[in-house]
């Protein structure tokens, strides 16, 4: 009828009003008196319309001209405004959720002629829906007129009824994309004619109304789905292979290739620094991506075809090479201090400008692996790499003191040489700059053996043993190479890991499916990101400085020759100041000075960081991957509680305690010889005896 009185209104002629404005009489016992007031009036209008366009048409063949300007205005405004008026009306009309919505809540009525008609109405409707369901449920196409999903398989506003279940939403998406991708790959195997009949005669019987009974469909639906396309399409293997490619890749678990790749990048930053002229002094992204196959040689990624996923990117365009900045220590200190969050990002450390590490995925990988995910294994690997880099770094400085330090003591003998006046100075700035340089390296080995074996080897082993019962074994077997696993696990069961509890015993089997696997995933890089404190934005601050701080005094040793006492022969180097203490020997003495104040200013931050973190309340609730905040390195502080520590009922499970001995192992990496914990008299430069102090407040 709504149609009807549309075309009405357009100037059509219509049974509907036989005379006038008038309904037909076969028409008023089926309405209400408004109804039959509101149609009539609509009529009248219509009628209006219809002599006022015939008017003008007759009125447009005058003879007169102003009569014809008359009529030819009098056109435009009909159509400018009332049938435009009209069209725009019949664009509004009802999609089908709300449409389903209405005539199912009208057929509840206790009148039964009209509860007999509206429910014939809903189950007509229904019916084109489930049409339109079932040709995306069981080909994978989306209509081209009146869609009810987008092109990503998502729901449009207004075309799902409220008796559809979130979870049936989430099935009908999850099976379209699925069956839609295998057709549009043209797959080798298709999804079985028999199996789809059978899903199209369950569609036809229920009602989509029947919320229990539809429910009931389209989670076996979804289930025969997820079966055959982990034995068809995207089988367990697939997915160990991809997650064993970006843990040797991201997590930097292939050690070798990482440290090859690293030394590679620094051979390309000299080369381009070394080059005059001509356009080899910049730095492209086809560059870096030959630094990895350079990188991949002589080492377990060489023969591994899924290196070639791999590619650099450098979201600024080519840059020329920059030399590491010798910026003021004192900045780095005050950086983190104050209430406001520091944006932290460590992608710029490797290279000196924003690097980003991609991975291609290809179908039907992409089923399995988000954007959002490869973004956080991005910055896994920023922080990581940033971490071996400054670290490797360092033991080249330490390498450059040793050398320097036996080819003096063939001159020298055992001082340090200079004259009387300076000799002590000169021992006091060698003892400082060893002293340094030995702190920072066991800081850094500290720092990696805990992000490496407590935090990542751990997590990693822990996905494996939750992807398959043999997970465990291949975990162990290609712990660091990067080939392929051997053994190949049930593809339609997961292991599952009783929650609260260390055993790596599988006690139970469930239909696996990608919504099931993305959630352990995402659960594992969530814990990855929480163990290597990304998640904490005033540790990570902190880090980012004393990665700094460590580049800054590498770079200064370097640019006085691999050593911190300047050469005896050198100008400045011996007693002529005021003090009878060489100009070049004041000078590194004050940066070198300053650098350790400020490195040890940072270590004792990070320790107060790192302890007060242990004892902060847990955030309700579970963070999600896909909108956390650092994709954009803007992280709020959920702290070590945020992923998945939390039961359905609310309660906080056991993994709390899991994920805190995760900063208890570094607190006691860190604090071995009682370092930090021991209260320091920093007058006296003496440590306090807290148990003496303790016992003499006690009494």
């Amino acid at each position: 009828m709504v149609t009807e009185v549309l075309l009405v209104l357009a100037g059509h002629s219509s049974s509907l009003f036989p005379t006038g404005n008038t309904v037909h009489p076969s028409f008023e016992p089926l309405l209400h008196p408004g109804e039959q007031q509101c149609l009539e009036s609509i009529g009248l209008i219509a009628s209006r319309y219809r002599k006022i366009k015939n008017a003008s048409s007759i009125l447009s063949r005058s003879s007169s001209r102003y009569v014809c300007a008359l009529a030819s205005t009098l056109n435009q405004i009909l159509k400018k405004d009332y049938e435009a008026l009209v069209v725009e009306t019949e664009d509004k009309d009802w999609k089908p959720g709300p449409l389903i919505d209405m005539l199912t809540l009208r057929s509840s009525t206790g009148i039964h002629r009209i509860a007999n008609i509206m429910s014939r109405l809903s189950l007509a409707v229904q019916r084109v829906w489930k049409a339109q369901l079932a040709s995306l449920l069981i080909h994978g196409s989306v209509s081209d007129t009146d869609p009810i999903v987008s092109e990503e398989y998502a729901f449009l506003d207004g075309c799902v009824p409220s008796c559809v279940s979130a979870q049936s939403k989430s099935s009908i998406s999850y099976v379209g994309k699925a069956i839609g991708k295998v057709k549009t790959a043209r797959w080798r195997a298709q999804f079985p004619q028999n199996l789809a009949a059978n899903h199209a005669r369950q569609l036809d019987a229920v009602p989509v109304e029947d919320q229990y009974a539809f429910d009931r469909v389209i989670a076996e639906i979804r289930t025969n789905v997820s079966e055959w396309l982990w034995m068809n399409v995207l089988t367990i293997r697939d997915v160990e292979t991809s997650v064993d490619s970006l843990a040797n890749y991201f997590l930097i678990r292939n050690g070798e290739f990482s440290l090859s790749l690293i030394r590679e990048i620094e051979r390309l930053k000299i080369s381009r620094l070394t080059s005059r002229t001509g356009p080899s002094i910049m730095i492209r992204e086809q560059d870096l991506n030959l630094s990895l196959l350079r990188a991949s040689l002589g080492t377990t990624a060489q023969y591994d075809p899924l290196l070639s996923c791999l590619r650099f990117q450098l979201p600024s365009g080519p840059v020329r090479p920059l030399l590491p900045s010798l910026s003021d220590p004192r900045i780095l200190a005050q950086s983190i201090g104050g209430n406001t969050t520091v944006e932290t990002t460590f992608n710029d450390i490797v290279l000196g400008t924003a690097l980003n590490l991609l991975y291609t995925v290809e179908w039907p990988l992409d089923m399995f692996l988000q954007p959002t995910d490869l973004q956080v294994y991005g910055t896994l690997f920023a922080f990581l790499s940033s971490l071996r880099k400054t670290h490797t770094r360092m033991h080249t400085c330490w390498a450059a003191l040793s050398n320097a330090q036996r080819a003096r003591r063939r001159w020298t003998g055992l001082g340090e040489g200079g004259t009387r006046e300076d000799l002590a100075a000169r021992q006091a700035l060698l003892r400082c700059g060893w002293g340094l340089v030995r702190e920072m390296n066991w800081f850094l080995d500290n720092l990696l053996s805990y992000v490496m074996t407590d935090v990542i080897d751990s997590e990693f082993k822990r996905l494996k043993k939750q992807l398959s019962p043999e997970g465990e074994s291949r975990a162990q077997n290609s712990e660091g190479i990067g080939g392929p696993a051997t053994d190949t696990p049930d593809p339609k069961t997961l292991g599952t890991i009783e929650p609260g509890t260390e055993s790596t015993t599988v006690l139970a089997t469930t239909n696996l499916d990608f919504t099931t696997l993305q959630n352990i995933h995402s659960t594992y890089l969530e814990r990855l990101l929480t163990g290597c404190l990304l998640t904490n934005p005033m540790l990570t601050a902190t880090l980012r400085s004393v990665f700094e701080l460590c580049e800054q005094l590498v770079a200064q040793v370097e640019r006085w020759g691999g050593d911190v006492l300047p050469a005896l022969l050198s100008e400045g180097s011996l007693a002529g100041g005021a003090d009878g203490i060489g100009k070049m020997v004041r000078e590194r003495s004050f940066v070198v000075s300053e650098i350790d104040e400020t490195f040890h200013s940072l270590l004792d931050t990070f320790y107060e960081q790192l302890t007060q973190s242990t004892s902060q309340q847990a955030i309700p609730g579970r963070a999600d991957v896909s909108k956390s905040g650092f994709l954009n390195s803007t992280m709020h502080n959920v702290s070590m509680y945020a992923p998945g520590t939390r039961t359905k009922d609310g309660r906080r499970s056991d993994k709390i305690w899991e994920m805190r001995r995760h900063i208890e192992r570094l607190l006691l990496r860190l604090d071995f010889n009682e370092l930090f914990s021991r209260p320091r008299d920093t007058k006296g430069g003496e440590d306090i005896d807290i148990l003496r102090v303790l016992k003499s407040d006690s009494l």
